[in-house]
């Protein structure tokens, strides 16, 4: 199935599932298009007939037969501007704070209902994707919170999974690469908590956008090394990288190491420019052939 037919797909599946084919919304009185310009009026507090056109993308013939239709109801007030007299300015009476207050309701139970029966991964994946396609389609968000935490029971095995399937899709590497990086934390885990070692996720939303995990550099005594930067791509350009970075520093000087090292790899542009950003330098390169392609590894390090 092409785009465009998944598209329509989901759209037909899901205006299904939120009632959006009903002849009213929500089993009320009002038809999907005013309850949305209930809703609008009612949240800005304050708004005219030519901005709710231009923001619903609305015909402004229909949003002002609509304006009209319900200040006749006694939803609305009508009056003219004070900053411009040509504009009118709308806001809700009681009645229609009251209409509004019910649809809102209406709303929210339609919505736990639909998620009641999803379990919480499966709901953050949906809510997740959600959110990719409305940044995707230029829909100006509030940043969520970032939080950086330990890793859960099951996440190294995801980790694994999502790292070796984003770098075969970027950079064409095969299994090894999956197969070399589900050593690494088995590894990891396996250490003794003496010296230091430590593994960071960064969640946002309650979904996995990054990982980045510091352990002792093996025969180098007061080095600490650096391993498995990664964010996911819809997460990419909001400084996540960095943020993942400082933190392993950190906590590498905080914990008596003296400097710091990281093998990557030529071609991982993104994050070499992380590196260099804070205060590692290449100290080494040589080609290899690993993971299906020819590469030139680089080992960077910085004192602490």
């Amino acid at each position: 199935m092409d785009d465009i037919a998944q598209i329509r797909a989901f759209n037909r599946f899901y205006t299904r599932q939120i009632g959006v084919l009903d002849a009213s919304h929500l089993k009320t009185r009002f038809s999907l298009g005013e309850a949305r310009i209930i809703y609008e009026v009612a949240t800005r507090g304050m708004t005219n007939a030519a901005d709710l056109a231009r923001s619903l993308s609305l015909d402004p013939a229909y949003v002002s037969r609509t304006l009209a239709r319900l200040k006749d109801e006694g939803l609305f007030t009508l009056a003219q501007s004070a900053s411009d007299k040509r504009q009118t300015d709308i806001s809700v009476t009681e009645a229609g704070n009251a209409a509004f207050k019910a649809l809102d309701a209406g709303s929210n139970t339609v919505v736990a209902d639909l998620l009641a029966g999803i379990d919480p991964m499966r709901r953050a994946a949906m809510v997740a994707a959600m959110e990719t396609i409305r940044s995707i389609m230029g829909d100006a968000m509030p940043a969520p919170p970032l939080v950086l935490r330990p890793h859960r029971i099951g996440e190294l095995g995801w980790l694994v999974h999502r790292q070796g399937l984003l770098y075969h899709q970027q950079f064409g590497w095969n299994i090894e690469f999956e197969a070399l990086i589900a050593g690494l934390y088995r590894d990891f885990e396996k250490m003794p908590a003496s010296p230091p070692k430590d593994l960071w996720i960064a969640e946002r939303q309650n979904a996995v956008v990054g990982s980045v995990y510091v352990t002792p550099s093996d025969g180098r005594e007061g080095t600490a090394q650096l391993r498995m930067l990664y964010v996911e791509p819809e997460a990419r350009g909001l400084g996540i990288g960095g943020m993942l970075v400082n933190q392993a520093v950190s906590f590498a000087r905080e914990n008596g190491y003296r400097r710091m090292r990281l093998w990557t790899q030529s071609v991982l542009t993104a994050a070499r420019k992380i590196y260099a950003a804070h205060g590692f330098a290449m100290v080494e390169s040589n080609p290899h052939h690993s993971f299906g392609k020819d590469l030139i590894g680089e080992y960077w390090e910085r004192e602490l």
